[in-house]
Parts: structure tokens; C-alpha cells; sequence
């Protein structure tokens, strides 16, 4: 019986998981590894310990990524470094106003920036473009991520 509710459990941080990778509120690959780990916490299946320290590692690195990656778009794109501060000025205000702010926060962060540091509109808003594609490229990341771990719930399981 326990069992059975650690992997309803495991299946639901899955699923939530994988929602908090377009939901800013919920931590994605962090919620989906717990998944993993209550999985591991029954008589169905156990993961080594390197696997266990691997995935957590990269969940680690990801969630980092993922506030650092619309900055490099912005870098990448021509931005200086007003429009770098600027992106993770408007990440961290964007998260007061989801969902659109966490999409629209790094991109309106750079393009102000990039205005205030003296660029004009349209190389600021290449700067901004370059932090939204960062953005969305960390979200396929984190989607992978979750998915993978999911694969690895259900072939575990299945074993």
C-alpha cells in the first residue's frame, strides 16, 4: 500500500513537473526529480546512487541555465551590457507578473536596457529578441529534462 502511494505521488510530481516548465510558479526539473526519488523509495524500482547525484546535478545546472540563458541570447544578439543588466532586471520583475511576465520580463528588461545605455531601437530590440529566444530555448531544456525523467519512471516501473 505504501508503495503505490509514493508512485501516484511520484506520477503526479511528474506531471507537475512538467507543467512547471511553461508555469514559472512550479520548479519543473526539481518537482519532477522528486518524482523520480519517491519512485526510488519504493520495492519497485531503485536508481543507483551515481544516477541519483547525476540527475540531481543536472537539475542543478539547468535551474542556474535557466535564469543565466536569456542573458547570454541578449549578449549573443549584440547586447552590451546595459541590455544584460536590463534582461535580468525584467526576469526577476517578471516573475511578479505570471504568466506573461516571466516571457515578456527578460525581453521588455533588455530592450529598456539596451534604450538606456544609448543603443537605438532597433539594435535594442535585437538584444531583446535575443534574450526571448534564450528564454524559449531554456524551456525546451527544462521540457526535455522532465521528459526524460518521466521515461525513466515509467521503464523503471515497467522493468
Amino acid at each position: 500500500m505504501p508503495d503505490i502511494i509514493l508512485i501516484i505521488t511520484g506520477i503526479l510530481c511528474l506531471i507537475a513537473g512538467l507543467a512547471g516548465c511553461i508555469l514559472p510558479a512550479i520548479p519543473g526539473p526539481p518537482v519532477s526529480y522528486a518524482g523520480l526519488l519517491l519512485l526510488h523509495f519504493t520495492d519497485k524500482a531503485q536508481f543507483s546512487a551515481t544516477q541519483l547525484l547525476l540527475w540531481l546535478l543536472i537539475v542543478v545546472i539547468v535551474q542556474v541555465l535557466d535564469y543565466l540563458v536569456p542573458m547570454l541570447g541578449s549578449k549573443y544578439s549584440g547586447g552590451t551590457r546595459w541590455g544584460t543588466r536590463g534582461c535580468l532586471i525584467g526576469t526577476v520583475i517578471g516573475l511578479f507578473f505570471m504568466p506573461w511576465g516571466i516571457i515578456l520580463g527578460p525581453f521588455l528588461g533588455a530592450f529598456i536596457g539596451e534604450l538606456f545605455g544609448g543603443r537605438e531601437t532597433r539594435q535594442a530590440l535585437k538584444s531583446g529578441l535575443g534574450s526571448l529566444l534564450g528564454f524559449l530555448f531554456g524551456t525546451v531544456v527544462k521540457c526535455v529534462l522532465c521528459g526524460y525523467f518521466a521515461w525513466e519512471f515509467v521503464s523503471a516501473l515497467v522493468r
